[in-house]
């Protein structure tokens, strides 16, 4: 236990050690968390008055995002999945960084849902009232905080065993590394079971909404993740195998794809049988009775996710910066398709024909953007954190002085605690 929080010790010292880069970006970050705490302050005083959501659009903006970033949480399967299912040791390493950004993720998606919360201090009132098994939303907060112990579980015990320099004990991690490969599948499943049982929104009523929702996340999570790991390849030395990296493009481009053809089912099912209920998803694409706020949204989100989707099936995207741009295109599609797209449009109309559009205030933006930074700063902590303990730079018997190194020198010309591939970013 005494090792155990000198550890601790040790990486909350070495999270405020970096260069200039590493605290312009946590300044940043601090700067846009502290105004979204002062957009929220506004919020828990008024009310959800100073949102864009009404009694027929109850929600928007805080929901768009929980769904999002459920989602990005449970992509980091797809990086446990190749490699202890599938023995793809080029990924080891990268697992802990995946999981690690589940762990931000889920964070993150509480605290939408919180934000979301118009009194939150009565939370505990739901508490009180736990219809399980029959609420999925008392569903929702079991595999939402299950997979955040999860992951904390196997991320930790995997650096806290690099750290003290040992081979982890598969008895330890591996039982639930499986575990947390189908609770992944679940948190996003039962997500989407949240939507599609609620009968009086028929935009939702639809078999496909879980498939659409788990092909989406599988390409919009490692799509993120191809991201960042280039970020840290380049300012930290940090070892990525190229090999690594076209795994990835892989499982998004198979991904990408199954979402693109779920999404053609659903507009032609549609569309096509002209049904009772098809007023929600005509607003969506084209608008409804002169109102047509979405449609730019879901057009930039198709056009972004076709193109991206094209140019990962092109060898070009075997290059990194054609790789790094259909990514980026990507994670902004699909964060439109699955939160503004989705989510909004089965409001409208409501169940009595009104037609009320949703636009989300400024205090809505402030607060999203502050705890979207809040996220991104809890995961750079681990990165920083992470880094020097798979290179071995921090360990049980490494100097005291090694935790005050610039961060541009976190990596020696060694690799992480599993081994790396001879190519790598440079």
């Amino acid at each position: 236990m005494k090792d155990y929080l000198v550890f601790l010790a040790r990486c909350f010292r070495l999270s405020f050690v970096g260069d200039r880069l590493y605290y312009g970006w946590m300044f940043l970050l601090s700067v846009v968390v502290l105004l979204g705490i002062n957009a929220y302050a506004k919020q828990f005083v008024v009310g959800l008055a100073a949102t864009g959501m009404t009694d027929q659009v109850s929600w928007g903006f805080y929901i768009a995002n929980f769904t999002y970033l459920v989602g990005m949480a449970a992509a980091a399967v797809m990086l446990v999945i190749p490699v202890y299912v599938y023995k793809n040791h080029s990924l080891h390493d990268l697992v802990v960084f995946g999981e690690l950004f589940a762990v931000a993720a889920i964070i993150m998606a509480l605290l939408f849902v919180t934000a979301d919360l118009g009194r939150p201090d009565r939370f505990h009132h739901l508490l009180l009232r736990f219809h399980f098994p029959v609420s999925m939303l008392t569903w929702d907060v079991i595999v939402l905080n299950g997979y955040l112990v999860l992951n904390l579980h196997i991320c930790g015990y995997l650096i806290y065993c690099a750290y003290r320099r040992r081979a982890p004990s598969r008895l330890f991690y591996i039982p639930f590394v499986f575990i947390a490969i189908v609770w992944a599948i679940s948190i996003h499943t039962v997500t989407a079971f949240l939507y599609a049982g609620l009968g009086g929104r028929p935009f939702w009523n639809s078999a496909v909404i879980a498939p659409r929702f788990l092909a989406s996340a599988f390409a919009a999570g490692p799509a993120f993740l191809i991201l960042t790991l280039q970020i840290i390849a380049k300012n930290t030395g940090y070892v990525v195998s190229h090999r690594a990296l076209m795994t990835l493009r892989n499982i998004v481009t198979v991904a990408m794809t199954i979402n693109v053809f779920l999404l053609g089912c659903e507009a032609f099912t549609e569309f096509y049988t002209q049904s009772a209920h098809v007023a929600s998803a005509q607003y969506l694409f084209f608008g409804l009775e002169g109102r047509h706020g979405l449609v730019p949204w879901i057009w930039t989100a198709i056009g972004l996710n076709l193109v991206a989707m094209l140019i990962l099936y092109v060898p070009a995207s075997r290059r990194l910066p054609w790789l790094s741009a259909a990514c980026a295109m990507l994670i902004v599609g699909v964060w439109i398709e699955k939160g503004m797209g989705l989510i909004v449009p089965a409001f409208i109309p409501t169940p009595l024909g009104e037609v009320v559009e949703y636009t989300p205030t400024l205090n809505e933006v402030l607060v999203t953007s502050g705890i979207w930074a809040f996220g991104l700063l809890v995961y750079t902590i681990f990165v920083r954190v992470t880094v020097p303990v798979l290179t071995g730079r921090l360990t049980i018997d490494g100097p005291i002085a090694d935790d005050g190194a610039d961060a541009s020198a976190d990596t020696a010309p060694g690799h992480g605690v599993w081994g790396a591939e001879s190519e790598v970013l440079g």
